[in-house]
């Protein structure tokens, strides 16, 4: 069982390294076809950049059928799990909650809410293949961080 529970979140935190690099050389390569109309306004719901989602979930689910049916590789259900895990984490941040595809109002406190979606922000700024910075979705570095007011700042703004 610990095992499993080690797959789970090994998996889950693996695929931000999963997904930093496919956003960087895939979705800003050779498939930017898929991910351009993310970068740009587009009428109605879905995007083509879904797509991603569909072959990310399309891997999940054979990790976790393939893992059912044979006994010998039943880990792969775990890692299938944790795949799974990070989607949902993923949809809910990147969909909700930064693009708000699903409305969902909440000013955020916390440093690492506000950095991650800074520096997604700042990603969104470029609107082409290149040029563009910070590619992971969960995690941002310090250089993200929401510059803090202090007291002088706030007074010289009054």
């Amino acid at each position: 069982m610990l095992l499993n529970v080690a797959l789970v979140i090994g998996t889950f935190l693996f695929m931000e390294g999963v997904a930093w690099f496919t956003h960087k050389y895939i979705m800003h390569g050779w498939l930017w076809s898929w991910h351009q109309d993310h970068h740009n306004h587009h009428k109605g719901f879905f995007e083509w950049n879904d797509l991603f989602a569909v072959v990310f979930s399309a891997v999940a689910i054979t990790l976790i059928v393939v893992g059912i049916e044979v006994a010998s590789l039943n880990y792969l259900t775990w890692i299938g799990a944790g795949v799974t895990l990070y989607g949902a984490f993923y949809f809910v941040f990147h969909d909700v909650i930064v693009h708000q595809r699903v409305k969902f109002k909440h000013k955020f406190q916390s440093r690492y809410m506000k950095r991650i979606i800074r520096a997604h922000y700042i990603h969104h700024k470029v609107h082409t293949k290149e040029g563009a910075q910070a590619f992971g979705f969960l995690y941002a570095p310090k250089q993200y961080d929401v510059p803090v007011k202090t007291a002088k700042t706030d007074q010289s703004l009054s």
